[in-house]
């Protein structure tokens, strides 16, 4: 069994230099280096690949960011570009605050950095939506600082590898991590390293993955030896997500429907959507929407499910024959005009199935 300590508890430093080489031969070889935001090093373009890879796959990322770029290819264009322009790109990714404080941070490179992106993870990180594993990613990738990308698949890899018993749930944990993981950082080349550990995250060391005694990384990794791999890495159980329930109004005039523009904060914030109107529980939404509307029908179609970090909304159709004063009512074409949420193109699909 190979140990990654010496005799004195301290990084064997020939252990390091072992790791460094096969992962990065690994890399090099097996890793995802085609993606197009691997093309090239431009801070610009990493910075957008791991936003959009925020919350959302990979191969779903990918024609968004090719678009992206197409429409704003330099940080100066995204810092110029007006809400609407931005919105419509975003369209489909969700958590939209994160397109917000992309054109907030890129306002700043533009009047703090004279358009040129901070070379270090810690100014990186005065940007508006660039916390400390985006920052070490560009910090890493572009700049060739010696940092680590803490993120879920370091977290587990590492974990597993050394064994790190420490609850990545904690906020504590992340300086235990980062304080271990730093010196075995390749100091040549950082981003890949940054990168290749993601790779391995997402691969031969997934959620699910056991390692197979052939693995490469097998006689690095602790916990495989003692074949208790799946135990790592330690998370605490999360916070159960909120239950809300809404009933989505159908109402149409003249060959248009109604729609209202969500407040400009929260949830959905400034996007256009069916009127929502929220119930205390579900079986409210079915005894309820009569009271409050006029010829109020429930529409014969499965109530749409749609989660949020924190939240899950369970949305039924329903249909009324009167109008409010706080509706728009739009064309389809008006309406396909204008930006639209992942939940709201969710109710139109069920919609347009079931008429």
């Amino acid at each position: 069994m190979i140990n990654w300590y010496d005799a004195d508890g301290h990084l064997s430093e020939d252990m390091v230099a072992d790791f460094r080489q096969t992962l990065l031969t690994w890399y090099d070889e097996s890793g995802r280096t085609h993606l197009p935001w691997r093309i090239d090093k431009e801070p610009y373009h990493i910075w957008v690949s791991e936003i959009m890879l925020q919350q959302t796959q990979v191969e779903t990322v990918i024609p968004y960011y090719e678009r992206f770029l197409a429409e704003l290819p330099r940080v100066q264009d995204l810092a110029e570009a007006d809400e609407e322009v931005l919105l419509k790109l975003w369209s489909g990714l969700g958590y939209y605050s994160r397109i917000r404080n992309m054109q907030k941070a890129a306002q700043q490179v533009m009047a703090d950095f004279d358009g040129q992106f901070p070379t270090t993870s810690q100014d990186l990180q005065t940007l508006a939506g660039i916390g400390p594993y985006t920052a070490a990613a560009i910090a890493s990738i572009s700049f060739n600082e010696v940092v680590p990308a803490l993120d879920g698949n370091m977290f587990r890899v590492f974990a597993r590898l050394l064994k790190i018993e420490a609850d990545i749930a904690q906020p504590k944990s992340r300086k235990i991590f980062y304080d271990i993981i730093l010196p075995i950082v390749d100091p040549e080349r950082p981003g890949d390293f940054n990168q290749a550990v993601m790779d391995l995250g997402t691969s031969l060391m997934s959620v699910k993955t056991e390692t197979l005694s052939d693995s490469p990384f097998a006689r690095f990794n602790l916990s495989y030896q003692e074949g208790i791999e799946l135990n790592f890495p330690v998370k605490s159980k999360k916070v159960k997500q909120v239950q809300k329930f809404y009933a989505a109004i159908i109402s149409e005039k003249n060959g248009s429907l109604a729609y209202i523009q969500r407040p400009k904060t929260g949830l959905l914030a400034n996007f256009w959507t069916y009127p929502l109107v929220e119930f205390d529980s579900w079986d409210a939404i079915y005894d309820g929407v009569s009271e409050h509307f006029e010829a109020a029908k429930q529409l014969n179609i499965t109530p749409v499910t749609h989660i949020f970090t924190h939240q899950k909304w369970q949305v039924m159709l329903v249909q009324v024959g009167n109008e409010d004063a706080s509706w728009t009512y739009l064309s389809d074409v008006a309406y396909e005009a204008l930006p639209q949420t992942t939940l709201q193109l969710k109710l139109q699909a069920a919609l347009k199935e079931n008429l």
